[in-house]
């Protein structure tokens, strides 16, 4: 994320400068950053959440920021307080979290169009970070220290647990006879497609299949089919849906049927 970023604001015209520990060829983790960080206004902390508040007490410790500049990191969960290290700097203080999934930073500049961004902290990191977001392409939105937690589960939920579902239904289909190979993609333009759908519709009108339907039996045969830490799963799920057909306007007495089923595995 933190070679994505660089890559992208030094696209845009931005003076963008990295620094790490291993690439600054450094024998310690005392020595501080050799005063790259001086005169920048912005300084992104692209590191595991774990590390945050370590990697900020030690640039309150070698004092290596100053009142002029603002912080942020980049942590989807935690807020400005992860940074409380370097409350005494004077400097602004919040988080950054594009709200996309980068495995390249070549691809970066395209996956962020069009993609949102959630901005925290006090009045300066929060203007800090929208004008990083238009910088990037990326809509900020701003998101209260409190409601991290929540905004972002819906995050992994929406990204990291739909690849691990991904990777459930693969190995259903490896169970069920297809070929791995096979298996590991089959799957793949069926989620383009409900992806598809949601960029038109909202999720109560995207989706589709028996729980939408009403088709009670159909789903009390795959509970059946599963083995019981799948099954649970599977119900949990089910129960989500539910709720969003019957916002789509599922027939009370289905919708009745189907939630019957799914509470009673």
């Amino acid at each position: 994320m933190g070679r994505a970023l660089a890559r992208v604001l030094a696209d845009s015209g931005e003076r963008v400068e990295l620094w790490s520990r291993r690439e600054a060829g450094l024998a310690s983790a005392e020595e501080g950053p050799s005063g790259v960080l001086s005169g920048a206004a912005v300084l992104l902390l692209a590191v595991p959440d774990d590390a945050i508040t370590d990697v900020a007490a030690r640039l309150a410790q070698h004092g290596a920021i100053e009142a002029s500049q603002v912080v942020l990191h980049l942590s989807g969960l935690h807020d400005a307080r992860a940074l409380r290290a370097l409350a005494a700097s004077g400097a602004g203080l919040g988080s950054f979290h594009p709200l996309q999934t980068i495995t390249d930073p070549a691809e970066a500049g395209e996956r962020w169009r069009g993609s949102y961004v959630a901005v925290e902290g006090d009045a300066r990191a929060m203007t800090a970070g929208e004008r990083l977001a238009g910088l990037l392409g990326l809509t900020p939105i701003r998101i209260a220290a409190e409601a991290k937690a929540a905004y972002h589960i819906g995050a992994v939920l929406a990204s990291n647990y739909v690849v691990a579902l991904l990777g459930m239904a693969a190995r259903l289909a490896a169970e069920a006879g297809v070929p791995a190979e096979i298996a590991e993609c089959m799957y793949r333009p069926l989620v383009l497609g409900a992806a598809e759908n949601l960029q038109r519709q909202p999720p109560a009108k995207a989706l589709t299949g028996p729980v939408r339907r009403g088709d009670a039996e159909t789903v009390r045969a795959h509970l059946e089919a599963l083995e019981p830490e799948a099954r649970a799963l599977y119900a949990r799920l089910g129960l989500e849906a539910l709720r969003l057909a019957r916002e789509g306007g599922l027939d009370s007495g289905l919708a009745a049927r189907m939630e019957q089923v799914l509470r009673d595995y």
